[in-house]
């Protein structure tokens, strides 16, 4: 179809919604969620078939505003806590979920070659953790307590000492998305690295089920936030390097925007695997085998529910694709 018949077919829809917007027109909200998915399904068609249109921008700028209209009754109406978390973070990962699905793949990318590494240089653990780590944890092994390093310090101490670090490293990469995502890539090499350095050398050392199950009680929530938190980093480059049919600035500050709401959203998992790592990994050696891997596969399924299928759920609901 011709531009110019595109916009004579669809002028009256688009000027409608407007005065719905602008409050002129009074709409069920029924009728304005229908307006809003007829107005997406132009966006995209526009963006197939005029992508350096002027329509395109326009499209792109009434669809965001028809969003906030649709959706703004239920932010009034609903607890926004319970908005944010569980409409808004899981449609906004919904969005940038082939950044969640990068940051996934590499960081397993980096965790491979960390443990190829360390298999053919005897000298690599020692380069990552440190020779004073090294030893101390060969200690550990030999007198049959592979967890000893998570026992020191208290449970409080630990908890406050490990959330700070988790979230300033989470912090880290979310704002070296503004160096385009290289800064944050470079933090993943740096984690995937040390977290697979870590686990080669429990296994040559014939304690990686005592490294399992211990350090992932808190590693499941732990590593896979940092991976959500690195997803960030990367929108907020895309929306430098990538800015569409938006004005770069534009798309700067959505990028920002969105990947904030989305770092926010890891906040609680981090808390959640400092906790853990406060007062449940010292005891691994000491509770039951089936109550560690509960756990474990506990938070897998929590975290990994969140971030992966509930997205698909909640755009289902509200009838995106």
């Amino acid at each position: 179809m011709r531009e110019v018949a595109f916009i004579k077919q669809n002028k009256e829809k688009w000027l409608e919604f407007e005065q719905v917007i602008s409050n002129k027109k009074k709409k069920s909200p029924d009728d304005i969620a229908n307006l809003h998915i007829k107005i997406m399904n132009d966006l995209v068609y526009a963006q197939t078939y005029y992508p350096k249109s002027k329509v395109t921008s326009y499209l792109n700028k009434l669809a965001k505003s028809s969003f906030d209209k649709v959706y703004h009754a239920k932010r009034r109406d609903q607890n926004v806590f319970l908005y944010f978390f569980f409409d808004k973070v899981p449609l906004l990962a919904y969005q940038y979920r082939k950044y969640i699905y990068l940051s996934f793949a590499f960081f397993f990318i980096c965790f491979f070659i960390g443990l190829l590494s360390t298999f053919n240089d005897e000298s690599f653990a020692r380069q990552i953790l440190g020779n004073e780590y090294v030893d101390q944890t060969i200690e550990n092994i030999e007198s049959g307590d592979a967890m000893a390093i998570y026992k020191g310090g208290s449970n409080w101490g630990t908890f406050i000492g490990i959330y700070n670090h988790n979230q300033r490293i989470g912090l880290n990469m979310f704002l070296s998305g503004l160096f385009l995502g290289l800064g944050t890539g470079y933090y993943i090499v740096v984690n995937a690295i040390m977290v697979a350095v870590f686990q080669a050398f429990f296994y040559q050392y014939n304690s990686l089920f005592d490294s399992l199950k211990g350090i992932w009680i808190h590693g499941t929530y732990e590593i896979f936030g940092i991976i959500i938190e690195a997803a960030t980093g990367y929108i907020i480059g895309a929306s430098i390097l990538f800015p569409g049919t938006l004005k770069r600035f534009e798309s700067f500050k959505k990028g920002v925007r969105d990947a904030f709401y989305i770092f926010i959203s890891t906040i609680p998992f981090t808390l959640a695997a400092a906790f853990l790592e406060g007062y449940v990994t010292r005891y691994s050696n000491t509770m039951p085998t089936i109550f560690c891997f509960a756990i474990i596969f506990f938070s897998l399924g929590t975290i990994g529910y969140y971030y992966l299928i509930l997205p698909f759920k909640v755009a289902k609901k509200h009838q995106l694709r």
